[in-house]
This record gives C-alpha cells, sequence and structure tokens, in this order.
C-alpha cells in the first residue's frame, strides 16, 4: 500500500522528522524553563501532494483514511495534527488551499516519545517543499507548537517540536524556551540511550496534563513570577499551599538539573548525568505527580539491570522509560530485562 494506491496521484513532496525521548527537563518548558531533549532515530514519513479545500490522510500504522473540509473543528483523532498545522500556517500567513497526505512511522504511539511532534514537523517540513514557503526550521517548530495548543487543544510546551526540527540524533539538545537559544551537544562517550516501552499508552488532552500546568502557572501567579523559571531559590516554593508547592518544587528543580546536566555533558561525565536522570524521575512521581507504579518500577529494574539512571520521558501518566546505559553493558542490560519483564519492547 501506499500515496498512489490510496489517492491515485502519486505525491508531490516527501519529508521526515523524528521523534525525542527528553533526557531531563520535564515539565519545565511551559515555564519557560531549560530542557535537553535527544531526537531518536525513530521517524514519521510523509508524503504529500495538494489537494482543494480538505485535508485528506491516511495513516500506515492505524490503516485509517480521513477526510475533513479546512477549518474543520478537531474531532480526536490523527487527522487533527495535520488540520492543525495547516491552520497554523494559514494563522501565519500562509495560506495552505489543502492537501493530501500518506503518513508512515516507526514511533511507537502514546509512548511519550512525541509521536505528534514528529508528525506535525514532519508534514510542515512536507508542506514547506509542497508551496514552496519560506520558512526556517525553527519557524516551523513554533507553527508545529501552536498547531498543538491551539488546534488540537494540548496546551503543549515548545520541547518536542523544537527537538523533533532542530536537534540531532545522537545528542542531547540544551534549549532556553524563553529565549530560544538552542545548542546541541554530544551525549557521554561510551553510552547508549535505551527506550524501554511496556506499553502504557496515555491520552494528554483528556486533562491531566492541563491541570498541572494551571497548576504551574498558578504557582508562579501566588509567587509574583513571570514563570518559575524565575524562581532561582528552592526554599522559595514552601510558602506555597499543597500542592503547588510540590509542583513548583519540581520545577525549579529540574531547571536546576539542566544546567548540571549540561556541566556533566561538557565533562563527558556520564555517572553524574545519570544520577541527575533518576533525580529527575523522583522528582516527577514524588511532587509532580506524574508517574505510574508500573513507570517507578521500571525506572528501578532499570538501574538494578545495570543503567547509569532513567526516568520516565514525556510528561508522564503512561508512556516509556528512557535509560542511560555503558556501551559495554548494553547486552546484559537487555538481556537482563527482557527476561525479567513480558512484553517489554527495548529501542
Amino acid at each position: 500500500m501506499g500515496f498512489r494506491e490510496i489517492f491515485g496521484i502519486l505525491p508531490e513532496a516527501t519529508a521526515q522528522a523524528p521523534g525525542r525521548v527528553n533526557l531531563l527537563g520535564e515539565h519545565t518548558d511551559y515555564q519557560e524553563g531549560y530542557v535537553l531533549p535527544s531526537p531518536l532515530p525513530y521517524l514519521t514519513q510523509v508524503e504529500a501532494a495538494r489537494a482543494e479545500g480538505r485535508v485528506e490522510a491516511y495513516s500506515e500504522t492505524l490503516r485509517e483514511l480521513r477526510a475533513r473540509p479546512l477549518g474543520s473543528p478537531p474531532q480526536g483523532d490523527f487527522l487533527d495534527y495535520l488540520l492543525g498545522v495547516v491552520w497554523a500556517l494559514g494563522e501565519a500567513g500562509h495560506p495552505v488551499e489543502g492537501a493530501r497526505f500518506y503518513v508512515r512511522s516507526d514511533l511507537p504511539m502514546g509512548a511519550g516519545l512525541s509521536s505528534s511532534a514528529a508528525l506535525e514537523v514532519a508534514a510542515l517540513r512536507a508542506l514547506r517543499a509542497l508551496y514552496r514557503l519560506p520558512l526556517s526550521d525553527l519557524e516551523l517548530a513554533l507553527l508545529a507548537q501552536r498547531a498543538e495548543a491551539e488546534y488540537v487543544g494540548v496546551r503543549c510546551g515548545l520541547m518536542d517540536q523544537m527537538a523533533s526540527s532542530l536537534g540531532r540524533v545522537g545528542q542531547a539538545l540544551f534549549l532556553d524556551t524563553r529565549t530560544l537559544a538552542y545548542e546541541n551537544l554530544p551525549l557521554p562517550p561510551g553510552t547508549r540511550v535505551a527506550v524501554l516501552d511496556l506499553g502504557l499508552k496515555r491520552r494528554l488532552a483528556e486533562g491531566a496534563y492541563n491541570e498541572r500546568r494551571q497548576e504551574a502557572e498558578e504557582a508562579a501567579r501566588r509567587l509574583g513570577v513571570r514563570a518559575l523559571r524565575d524562581v532561582a531559590d528552592l526554599c522559595l516554593v514552601e510558602s506555597l499551599p499543597s500542592p503547588l508547592d510540590r509542583r513548583a518544587r519540581h520545577i525549579v528543580g529540574e531547571n536546576l538539573r539542566v544546567l548540571r546536566g549540561v556541566e556533566a555533558l561538557r565533562r563527558g561525565d556520564a555517572r553524574a548525568f545519570g544520577e541527575l536522570m533518576t533525580q529527575s524521575h523522583r522528582s516527577l512521581s514524588r511532587d509532580y505527580e506524574v508517574s505510574l507504579p508500573e513507570l517507578d518500577a521500571l525506572v528501578e529494574e532499570a538501574l538494578q539491570a545495570g543503567a547509569l539512571g532513567a526516568k520516565l520521558t514525556g510528561a508522564g501518566f503512561g508512556g516509556a522509560v528512557v535509560a542511560l546505559v555503558p556501551e559495554g553493558e548494553w547486552r546484559a542490560f537487555k538481556d537482563r530485562l527482557e527476561a525479567r519483564l513480558a512484553g517489554l519492547k527495548i529501542l
């Protein structure tokens, strides 16, 4: 099955974009903080052609063909992301008359690996080529984030789309989400990033993510700052009522962990970086309360199997765990986890 079999014509443009894991900096991006994601060698590919007044798309993974007119409201399916990027282009002064898309991907959906951002960025790259739009990779990331936040309804920060559009596989993207300054940094030498997926699916648009974001905004308001990124002293968050104190403690501490993580990357200190990852997970579990017992247990299993550090990746409420593993111990690490955990996928 391919584009021609579905639509009866040949595609006019092809593009792709990677998913990502987040090594450090979870739930900091919507408080103008620091993040440290790393693109994965797993891609979403989009073939595209022009259409008139509508968006049509076939998902090879879902084996679904969907179509809606331009301007249609979101309906909670994968087509929302494609209609969303067309809408965002129009809002930015780049009207697109319509498009057909054929989507294939080897990224697990719902695993916290940013399959939605990969789809958005890939589709925007295809539309940029198709309509010869004068847009930079940074502008594509901003448009993709706007599509997801304002059209789809997931009030995400900018990290996922920036990692998919600007990151490099095998490196970490250090991003200041306030200034949009970014730098690609090498991962610690002699290590390997593993993604551990138990198939714990999640749906961010169902409210829990947006609730955490609202709590963070209220914490910043009560502390009298524009964003929690501006709180330098962890002691200040103790004045907040529960659960705002815990939410703010995670974000303020997580920003510090990113900055320390960047220092560890610069000096090639894999052990220090791994310890920061594990600290991040424990904060996400206890203070931000976005983990699950299964994710907590998987982190501990990864550490016992030889990982230098491990944490949930993505917004939580399901998804996958990312672990930093010494290259020389990779086979033993993988064999031990697969023997202990039925159904675990290791990427």
